[in-house]
């Protein structure tokens, strides 16, 4: 029972990092501007975060460390803060992002400009972090974030072109705008595979005491929590592809105009992706702070623990209120969320070379994870996926000028 319990690490780790500001976002971009055709991104994004998850959690279970020791002490210091400080720029990007949201979410149904909920967003984070353990932030965020199910529900509702959305999980090339198409792409990846996600996970593993019997369960949460996100996202990319092009919107402005629900649900439709994005969000925010803290408390060998008293590890306390102080000052100041978000996703994608890369020398040292080391299928996706990811990384910066 336990086990089937810890599903809801799987669904956090998907509503706090796969289904949030970045993936609404960019699923609606590709919606509106490709309709279905970029929905193979998705489908490639969580195979790879899939097997990323599953390995991290695996890493947990048969070292005991998390993914942040594992680098530290595989690679050195040097590495891991190199690593460290591109990861720290990134989380804080995704997190102001993620704040953003929340604001977003909060002025759509009271009428008050997103900046002045910026600072009672950020605060109420900090606080569950600082009052809460780990399980009731797991727990709380999984079940609350059942609420973006109402996605696939308007999906089914709109009753889309089956045949048409089958041909979008195929690769095919754009006949409009490619370098657009291509920076849809690329950041729709980096929404996806977002090096906090099993930074958190292989801490949530860590935090839960999962022992050798695990390994089973790792694989079927890793799963389930992933593609629970997959669908959601899919069904976001299919509720923006059949409402935008007939409305003549190829290029989507600010998340006003992504209130997708509405069309297919009605007034409760705007009142479910309000609640929807804002959950979301803010279980995202809680993510990334984590993340973040645990990286930095890992890398520098200080006592972390959410399920803690902050008085009893100060500095793993200390990192997630600075860096909640410094991300919420860009949406307090007015950046607008959407442009942030875009761009945050797509820088994203640019370092996952440095979160990725490190996975296919941990999973193989016996050292760590003895027994458990990948076997050949395991070790051919992580080479794909660097593969991919330094594709991602070279190709980022000209997408970002060119094609943003």
């Amino acid at each position: 029972m336990k086990k089937l319990l810890q599903i809801s690490l799987g669904i956090i780790t998907s509503v706090g990092g796969f289904v949030e500001t970045g993936q609404i976002a960019t699923s609606s971009q590709a919606g509106a501007a490709y309709g279905f055709s970029l929905l193979w991104a998705v489908v490639l994004g969580t195979v790879c975060l899939i097997f990323l998850i599953e390995m991290s959690g695996r890493f947990a279970i048969a070292s005991h460390h998390t993914v942040a020791d594992g680098v530290r002490e595989r690679f050195g210091s040097n590495y891991f803060i190199l690593t460290l400080l591109i990861i720290s720029i990134v989380n804080l990007l995704v997190l102001a992002s993620e704040i953003g949201g929340v604001a977003l979410a909060l002025q759509f149904v009271s009428g008050v400009r997103f900046q002045w909920w910026a600072l009672p967003v950020a605060f109420t984070v900090w606080l569950l972090l600082w009052k809460g353990t780990f399980g009731t932030i797991e727990n709380g965020v999984a079940i609350l974030g059942l609420v973006a199910l109402s996605f696939v529900v308007g999906a089914l509702v709109m009753d889309p072109p089956w045949a048409e959305v089958v041909k979008g999980f195929v690769p095919t090339l754009p006949n409009k705008d490619p370098i657009h198409y291509g920076f849809i792409a690329i950041s729709i990846l980096g929404a996806i595979i977002s090096p906090f996600l099993f930074l958190f996970y292989s801490s949530g593993a860590i935090e839960e005491k999962w022992d050798g019997s695990f390994f089973t369960a790792n694989r079927v949460i890793a799963t389930i929590g992933m593609t629970f996100g997959a669908v959601i996202s899919i069904a976001i990319l299919v509720l923006a592809a059949i409402i935008y092009p007939p409305l003549g919107i190829n290029d989507i402005e600010g998340y006003d105009q992504i209130a997708i629900l509405t069309p297919a649900l009605g007034k409760w439709g705007f009142y479910l992706f309000a609640a929807s994005l804002g959950i979301t969000c803010f279980g995202a925010a809680l993510e990334a702070s984590l993340a973040q803290a645990y990286m930095v408390a890992q890398g520098f060998g200080w006592n972390w623990s959410e399920d803690a008293k902050p008085r009893t590890d100060p500095a793993f306390a200390l990192v997630y209120t600075g860096f909640l102080s410094v991300a919420v000052l860009l949406i307090a100041i007015g950046l607008d969320p959407l442009h942030l978000t875009i761009f945050s996703m797509a820088i994203t994608a640019l370092s996952l070379p440095f979160g990725v890369g490190p996975f296919l020398f941990l999973m193989n040292d016996r050292n760590f994870v003895g027994v458990h080391r990948n076997g050949w299928i395991s070790n051919a996706a992580v080479l794909i996926i660097i593969g991919l990811s330094f594709v991602v990384a070279l190709i980022t910066i000209p997408l970002q000028i060119f094609g943003g």
